[in-house]
């Protein structure tokens, strides 16, 4: 008896934090929030990718999420549940530590509070909730093996997930479907599915190589608006893909010349190159394993303005904007967590 009391006093959590994205909310997600509020007070969604545009990868507002998560429960367990909006930090571990404390904090008020995280041991989860070595962790095993992903890519493609997910995520996908958005999503859903059908049968899906250039002078950066899919209508660094017979650094020169026709010389863009950086992460790129070499060109401050510079290739405009006008809600991609990491901002 003494050791069942202990062992349950151990469980019990004021609150336990649940980190995710959920696009969209499953059973899944649903099977670990049970278990959170069977052993905590209360319970804290820190709902990821909260600072991106809509993407096959993230289609799902924070609000349509949040409406997703307490619509499947009752009144007084939806009341338990606090949803926060979590910024994403990619290539920046540390100031993404700072965000989920932040979270956590606007609810508890204190992070000395009695906080535990809970996910699963045996997929990414484990990373996180090794991060937070102060607060205790609940490990729950993974429900029937439920994925977001193929949920949200056939949803995507126009087949209704209704098996795995609960009545308030379908009415919230029901109506996201009569939308525009939807509309453009399911239309990039159908242009990717063509363009990876292109190599189905190679013995192993490619590795793509690109690169991208980070150009900035008195306080502006150098970005295009993209013409073509994915991500039409979008901000993003001017680059592209590798020629076979050039080297990283040559591509870059010429992706920048073709897409901004800057008015800059050769040497000059030598002389201001400042540094470069490999960015890899598995799920940067819809269209397939995509690995970037980024370069950071920091040009001397001219007394006669910005260099002119003039959308060409794949881009409607190429245009210089303010540093504090960045915002990741209109960036392509990951190339708001690329200038992040190249300017140091």
């Amino acid at each position: 008896m003494n050791d069942a009391a202990t062992d349950n006093k151990n469980n019990r959590f004021k609150y336990l934090v649940f980190i995710g994205r959920f696009q969209p909310f499953h059973f899944g997600h649903k099977a670990v929030i049970d278990q959170a509020l069977a052993c905590a007070d209360e319970v804290i969604m820190l709902i990821g990718s909260a600072n991106l545009p809509r993407s096959l990868r993230n289609p799902f507002s924070v609000t349509e999420r949040t409406t997703m998560i307490k619509g499947a429960f009752s009144a007084d367990e939806a009341a338990r549940i606090h949803c926060v909006g979590l910024d994403d930090a990619l290539y920046n571990d540390t100031r993404w530590l700072q965000y989920v404390q932040a979270g956590v904090k606007s609810v508890t008020g204190d992070l000395d509070a009695d906080i535990g995280l809970i996910g699963h041991s045996k997929d990414n989860s484990s990373y996180y909730l090794s991060l937070f070595p102060n607060w205790r962790s609940l490990s729950v095993p993974n429900y029937k093996n439920l994925s977001s992903t193929p949920i949200r890519d056939g949803y995507l493609m126009g087949v209704s997930p209704w098996l795995y997910t609960p009545e308030s995520t379908h009415q919230v996908l029901s109506d996201f479907k009569n939308t525009a958005e939807y509309e453009r999503l399911h239309e990039e859903a159908c242009f990717i599915y063509d363009y990876k059908k292109q190599w189905e049968s190679a013995p192993f899906p490619p590795v793509f190589m690109t690169t991208d250039a980070v150009v900035v002078q008195s306080g502006h950066i150098l970005l295009v608006e993209r013409r073509n899919l994915p991500g039409h209508g979008l901000w993003a660094l001017p680059g592209g893909f590798v020629d076979q017979k050039e080297t990283l650094f040559d591509a870059c020169i010429r992706e920048l010349r073709e897409e901004t026709n800057l008015q800059v010389s050769d040497l000059a863009l030598h002389r201001s190159r400042h540094s470069q950086h490999t960015f890899d992460d598995p799920y940067r790129s819809a269209r397939g394993r995509t690995i970037t070499q980024t370069y950071f060109f920091r040009l001397e401050n001219d007394p006669k303005g910005l260099p002119k510079v003039e959308g060409g290739d794949d881009a409607v405009r190429a245009f210089w904007l303010p540093l504090a006008e960045l915002d990741a809600k209109m960036m392509f991609e990951d190339h708001y967590a690329i200038i992040i990491k190249m300017v140091g901002l």
